[in-house]
Order: structure tokens, then sequence, then C-alpha cells
């Protein structure tokens, strides 16, 4: 027998709950208002959660597996700079095979569980010639170019509204918060953070962009490309809840310019960049 719309939402939102409620059982003394998300390489802040509680992607209910090198693949929940926090140590990808939906799982778990700030993190091309391999870019806009929204398909009202509004997608109160915090952070080095801003240009993937592609998006306001965060994004607003999104931009990709990248190299300068992520994620999350 097919199934009618009701009962996909209904299903959806069943996986949601289930989900929900079995990390409700672990949670314990915690009781997260922020979550983060932490994209390729930049996963170590996870581990300097204080008194954490562990929760792998695999024993979540409906939840599938992160197959992508650099993603550890699990919840961490506990406290940072003595917030309750949940972590996500790794997230799923569109290019993995998995639907949109299943992609945006977790943000809707989140929501469930009492989370009202997302922030969402990534490992991203640079497109606009004044960024350099190294830099954080905090977004303040996107480009969808993925060819699929997690919303399309019958809308659960419990979730959020039909057509949820984009045009302040990512938190502009967050965005002042994150810029005047990024001047106190400094590296190893010595050097102080400078944070740039732009567009995240998101696509499928698995294939990085043709130099044809790279030019295009760019042309189109792309400041910055990769392959997550707009499906979740998308998710987090229908949901309600506020957002911040940080690119740590791995690599350049400009048109004719284009050199040949590895994954072990976007990872590498994510490592190196570290740092003084983790010390504006810190200060974000101490303020906020």
């Amino acid at each position: 027998m097919s199934q009618t719309t009701s009962d996909l939402t209904k299903d959806y939102g069943a996986r949601i709950e289930e989900a929900a409620a079995y990390i409700k059982q672990k949670l314990g003394k915690y009781a997260p208002k922020i979550g983060l998300v932490l994209g390729s390489g930049l996963g170590d802040l996870g581990d300097q959660i204080e008194d954490a509680v562990y929760i792998p992607y695999n024993e979540v209910p409906h939840f599938p597996e992160s197959t992508v090198a650099g993603h550890a693949g699990r919840f961490v929940i506990g406290q940072l700079e003595g917030k309750d926090v949940v972590i996500m140590q790794g997230r799923f990808h569109y290019y993995e095979g998995y639907d949109m939906r299943t992609v945006v799982l977790p943000v809707y778990v989140m929501a469930q569980i009492g989370v009202e700030t997302l922030m969402l993190t990534n490992a991203a091309g640079g497109m606009n010639r004044g960024f350099r391999a190294g830099d954080l870019m905090l977004i303040t806009d996107h480009l969808n170019m993925t060819g699929a929204n997690p919303l399309i398909g019958p809308n659960d009202s419990k979730l959020g509204v039909r057509f949820p509004d984009m045009s302040a997608a990512y938190d502009p109160e967050y965005r002042a918060l994150a810029k005047k915090l990024s001047k106190e952070i400094k590296g190893e080095d010595g050097t102080h953070l400078e944070l740039q801003e732009g567009v995240y240009c998101g696509i499928s993937g698995p294939t990085y962009s043709t130099p044809k592609e790279s030019t295009m998006f760019a042309l189109l306001g792309g400041d910055a490309i990769g392959m997550s965060t707009v499906g979740e994004v998308i998710a987090a607003r229908h949901a309600g809840l506020r957002v911040l999104g940080i690119s740590c931009i791995t690599d350049m990709a400009i048109g004719e310019e284009l050199e040949p990248l590895t994954h072990e190299q976007v990872v590498a300068v994510a490592n190196r960049t570290k740092p003084k992520f983790i010390g504006l994620v810190r200060a974000f999350v101490r303020e906020v």
C-alpha cells in the first residue's frame, strides 16, 4: 500500500521524537540550549567538553552513520565555558547518499531536546580573492546550489511553518557578537584573528567544482563553497533556531586558478586554523 502525504509527515515526526527521546534519556543533569555542528578537521573542540556524555550516532534511533574521514560521528554533551552544550562531532552529507531530510534530522532532534541556538561550522573553498587559506569566514547568507531542500514534501506544522522566512537566516545579532569577539582572539603565533565575512555557496558534491563552475558561483555572489550547511540552516530556521555560521577557508577555489585538491589537504589546513577557531567558538558560547 502506498503512503499518503500525512503518513510521510507522521513518519518523519515520529523519527525525530524517537531519536530525541533516546538522547533525553542520556542527558542526565544537562539541559543544553546551545548546539554546535563541527565540520571537517574541526572536531577536536568536542574533546574539550567537561564531564562529557558521548552518544555515537549509530546508537541513536533512525540516525545514519557519518562516513567522512575526520568526522568522529557522535554527539558530545556536557559543559563548555560554563554552559550546557550539545556538539555534533561530524555531520551527514547529501553526497553520502542520504536524502536531505535525513541529513538535517539531527537539527530537528536538537530542537526537540531544547536547543535554541545553533552554531554551524564547515571547511570551505575560498572564492573571494581577498581571502586566503586559513581564514575564518562569518557566513552572512548562502546560495543553495545543492538541487535539494529538506522542506520539500508535506509540512509538519509541529516542526515549523510551511514557508519559513530566510531573510535573516544567519542571525544579525550573533554575527555582530562574533565580529566583536574576534578582535580578542589570538593564535598560537600571537597574531590576531581576522574574521572575514561572506556568502556560502552550498553544492551537493562529492566532486570539487570545476574552474568554470567556480567562476559561475563567484559571479552569483558566492565567497566560499562547500558541501554542507545550507540544508541544516533551512531546517534550523524552520524549527525556530537562531543560527551562527562560520567557514574555515581551507583552500582557494578561484576559476582558472584552481589547483588539484584532496580531502586530506582540507583537513590539514583546518587543523592549523583550529586554535583561533576554537578560541572564537568558546568566546561565543561564553557570551551568548
